[in-house]
């Protein structure tokens, strides 16, 4: 073998990374599984104005779960985190600013 293949095999091999337990991935669901709940409770339960933003909360941190854990952008570059952050962030400015334009906020 040749210096040239060493480098070629090693450039050809992907970043390898421990995969997480399925134990791991059990506690994740059920810490989803919790904030859903939250979710869902925070309907029944009268909050007034903080009932969107903290829907927005509890949703843009299920988003960051999902996309960290069972995307496995934990392992990524950072150019995937960025871009899915991102379009997280241009789903809120866009959410927040047709709730604006339906005079959510005035009354």
């Amino acid at each position: 073998m040749t210096a040239t293949e060493s480098v070629a095999e090693t450039e050809a091999t992907p970043d390898v990374h421990e995969h997480p337990s399925d134990w791991a991935y059990v506690k994740i669901a059920a810490i989803l599984a919790v904030i859903t709940g939250l979710e869902v409770s925070t309907y029944y339960v009268s909050i007034g104005k903080v009932l969107i933003p903290s829907l927005l909360v509890m949703m843009a941190l299920k988003f960051w779960i999902v996309i960290t854990w069972f995307m496995h952008l934990r392992f990524d570059g950072k150019i995937f985190k960025q871009l899915f952050l991102g379009g997280l962030f241009l789903a809120g400015v866009v959410f927040v600013v047709t709730l604006s334009t339906f005079q959510f906020w005035a009354s």
